[in-house]
Parts: C-alpha cells; structure tokens; sequence
C-alpha cells in the first residue's frame, strides 16, 4: 500500500538510497555468478547496468537519423514527439526568466509557483485537490516515473504492468529493484486490462499497479467505467498505482478522460499521478514533468531528487509555468491537426492488406498488427518478426516504425502519427509497397 502510517512513511523517505543499493545487490547476485577479477582499467560496468534494455523508440529514431545524415529521405514514424514548435509565449516566457536572472537552483522539488499552478490545473480539470507540497517537479514524466518505482520498490515488490507497455515501465521497475510482472491484454479487448487479468495477477508480493490512459503505445483508453471497474480490485487488494497521464489532453471525438484518482474515493490516497507538458505542449526537449502523490510521499520523492540531480531547469520551469497558465488555444491547435491526421491515418491502416488497428483514441500512434506478414521473405531478407520486419522496412523503404516486441507484443509494429500529413501519406504508400513485396 502506498498509505502507511506517518512514522513508516518518514522511515522510508530516510532509507531511500539504503533500499536503492539493496535492490541493485539483489539485482546483481541474481544476474550472474561473481567476476574472477576486474577489469584491466579497473572500470566494469555494473550487472544492474549491464541487464537494462535500451530504449528500442531511441535506438530507432538513431537509425533514422544515421541514414537522414547520409543523404536519404526518411518517413519517420518512430518517435513520440509533436513535431509543432513550442508556441511563442513560452518561449518568450523563458527568454524573460533568464532576463530577470533565474538561472541560479531552485527548490529540489520545483518552484513554488509552478507546483502552484499544476494542483490548480487539477483541481480545475478534475476536481482533484492537491496543495503545492503534493507535486514535484521533474526533470521530465521519464524522470517522475523513475522516482515513483525507487522510492516505491523495495526488493522484490512487484509492479503490475498491462502489455502492450511503454518501454521504459519494465526496465525502470527492475533498476529500482522490483519486478515487472507482465499481463498479455487482448486487441480484441482493444489492449484494456480487465479487472478478471489483474485479480489473476495478484501475489502477496505485488504492491502496485501501472495504468497508462491514453496509451503509448495502442492509443487505447479506458473509459470512467472501465476504471472504476479496475478501481475496485485496486480498492479490495490494497495495492498502490501509479498513473501515466501524460496524454490527457489529446483525446479524440467523442471519448472522455477522466483522471484514475478520481473514479473511487479513496483511491487519490494510494495513488501517484504523473503528468507534464512535454506532449500536450510540444516541450519534449524543456524536460519538465511532475508526479502528484500523498504529501508524505511527495516529500520521499523530493528528498530522492535532491540526491540525484537537484532541481529541474530553472528556464524550463518558467516555461512550463508560462505554458499552464498562459493561453491554451495552442493546444487545441494542436489537438485538432492531430486529429485530422488520426482519421487519415485510420482509413490509410484499413486500405492495408491483412493488417488491422486499435481504436486510437488518444495519444498519438497507431500499433498495427503485422503478424500476417511475418515468415515471409522481403527483398530476399526472410523476417520472422516484428524487430527484423522493423529494420527491413527502414533498409528498403526508409520508414522507420518501432518493433512491437519492445512493447512486449510480438506481431505489433508502432507507427507516431506525431508527424506531417505528407510523411504521413508518403510514408504510408511505402509500408503497402513493402507489404505487397513479400513473398
């Protein structure tokens, strides 16, 4: 549970960087036997290092860079990222801060009048009530996520995570010393945990549950009813969640969103919600999310980022500022082209031989089912799966998609729509031409 009592939460908040180590022991005694002697240089890398995955949307996105460098036209669709520019009061906002001097550190956990103005947006979007303490500003929701599951996780606990997931969900569950525990969901339930799957999936060791509405990478989102129906089980259990909620403003005709803490009572207590502006804003590289949480909570997770990388940019804090209470008109701008492009794309997916979609609801990618077009062979290369169908497809058409195996979904293959509409169209000729080349 995330709601213990005062002096356990203040124990905790204190042992952080104690449980870190011990995790990564465990880690290390449970990866491999020990070394007969270091390195020549003294320098070995760290078995708990050693194990993480890297980021498949990164590695990607490299590749496509490497052959745009080489003089190449690339379609790519790998990564998810707005391609808008970030509007101009925000910019503008920042160029300010630096005039007026704030370029010194600030508070570990963020300013004061940007933790202000996120618990005011909440309160104003969904009802919530958070004071200024509960939110900590984070050097982006990457970074959230990453202080939810260590100052979480001891040893052992268990993270429950629906599949299809974001990349990094499993990887950073494991650095902090839990365990990613994985449940299969179903396209024909439109990739959407039922409750049934995570009463399943509960052990006495699973402590937390990771939701992510809309999702990277379906675009799938659970409807009120949907949630509350997870609340439940979440309630009866007694498990904490946390809640990726980092694409609640680009939600598509007529579905809601409707924030995860707000669906039970009770449930604002034992969850953290994590949030920030780098999609809905198109600040990707401003690097400022935050995590809203029980105060106690919200005081480990800022004694933790003091330890590790101080405060978040005091520019971009200024900016984010600027971005949620300034006009919001750019993100309706926003919200709208990408809508226009989801519908192109959707039709586009439909005209595709033997390949089928998710809904798309929110976010902004397609993740089409690909299965049908395995063990095959293109271009004389046979593929046998969802990685060697990605790297084809880049080599011989220069798309560049990312492989659905590192969403944990073989079969899959994950398209942004976070691009333009003549990408898009381009793009998507090339993927049939490639599909209708197989043989």
């Amino acid at each position: 549970m995330i709601v213990e009592t005062q002096r356990g939460i203040a124990e905790k908040s204190q042992e952080i960087w104690r449980h870190f180590l011990a995790a990564r022991t465990t880690m290390v005694a449970n990866l491999n036997p020990p070394r007969a002697a270091a390195s020549a240089t003294g320098l070995s890398i760290s078995r708990a290092v050693e194990a993480l995955e890297p980021s498949a949307t990164i590695a990607m996105a490299g590749k496509a860079r490497q052959l745009k460098t080489a003089g190449k036209t690339v379609y790519d669709f790998s990564l998810g990222e707005p391609d808008f520019t970030t509007p101009e009061h925000i910019c503008a906002a920042a160029a300010a801060a630096m005039k007026a001097g704030h370029t010194h550190y600030t508070a570990a956990g963020g300013i004061a009048e940007l933790k202000a103005a996120v618990a005011r947006q909440y309160k104003e979007r969904h009802g919530l009530e958070y004071a200024p303490e509960q939110v900590v500003i984070a050097n982006g929701a990457k970074h959230a996520l990453h202080n939810a599951f260590t100052a979480l996780c001891d040893p052992g606990d268990e993270v429950i995570i629906p599949a299809p997931y974001w990349v990094s969900y499993a990887e950073q569950v494991k650095l902090a010393g839990g365990k990613p525990v994985i449940v299969e969901t179903e396209e024909a339930a439109d990739f959407k945990l039922q409750p049934e799957q995570l009463r399943a999936a509960i052990t006495p060791r699973a402590k937390i549950l990771l939701i992510c509405s809309p999702s990277n990478p379906t675009g799938s989102m659970y409807s009120p009813e949907e949630l509350g129906k997870l609340a439940d089980v979440v309630l009866e259990a007694g498990l904490g969640v946390v809640a990726d909620e980092i694409y609640e403003r680009l939600v598509y005709g007529q579905n809601r969103f409707v924030s995860f803490a707000t669906v039970r009572p009770g449930l604002a207590e034992r969850t953290v919600l994590v949030n920030g502006v780098s999609k809905s804003y198109a600040m990707t590289g401003w690097r400022i999310g935050w995590t809203m949480s029980p105060a106690p909570l919200a005081k480990a997770f800022d004694n933790l980022q003091s330890q590790e990388t101080s405060n978040p940019s005091s520019i971009s804090q200024y900016a984010a500022l600027a971005a949620l209470t300034g006009p919001q008109q750019c993100v309706d701008t926003m919200l709208a082209e990408f809508a226009r492009r989801r519908e192109f794309v959707r039709a586009r997916i439909a005209r595709l031989p033997d390949v089928t979609c998710t809904q798309m609801s929110g976010a902004f990618y397609a993740f089409i089912n690909i299965g049908a077009h395995l063990g095959r062979t293109y271009g004389g290369v046979r593929v046998d799966n969802s990685a060697q169908w990605c790297l084809e497809l880049l080599s011989q058409q220069n798309v560049a998609t990312v492989m659905g195996s590192a969403f944990g979904a073989e079969g899959y293959a994950r398209l942004s729509f976070a691009t333009s509409m003549q990408n898009l169209e381009a793009g998507l000729e090339r993927i049939e031409a490639f599909l209708k080349s197989a043989t």
